[in-house]
């Protein structure tokens, strides 16, 4: 195996935000260690620099403010965990997702033979 297949080779500024987005939602509710606080600030500062840098020789001036997005939405999980609290939240489309919302219960709806209006449905 060649030593440049082993590793992710991004595109463009936008292929490495979603890897990034892609392991941070990977590992945003495991419990915090040293290691996870080390590798959680070397992917905060590949965007500040290597990445935002690539943004910015691209000209997309939503790609800045999506990178810029994805820092604090990072630097924000990273702040809420140290104080114990969980991360109720997920990553996409570069942007924070709540995910408190109410479970949903798929049904089947199911017509039934006779000739009256009525469904059934089963839970």
């Amino acid at each position: 195996m060649n030593q440049s297949d082993r590793f992710f080779q991004p595109q463009n500024s936008k292929d490495a935000m979603r890897q990034i987005e892609k392991l941070f939602n990977q590992y945003k509710d495991a419990p915090l260690t040293s290691e996870l606080i080390t590798y959680h600030r070397s992917l905060v500062s590949r965007l500040q620099t290597d990445i935002l840098a690539a943004a910015k020789q691209e000209g997309i001036p939503d790609r800045l403010a999506a990178n810029q997005s994805m820092v604090d939405i990072m630097n924000r999980w990273l702040t809420i965990r140290l104080s114990g609290q969980p991360y109720n939240g997920k990553m996409k489309s570069f942007k924070f997702v709540a995910d408190n919302a109410a479970p949903k219960f798929k049904r089947r709806v199911l017509k039934s033979k006779g000739a009256s209006n009525h469904r059934s449905a089963r839970h």
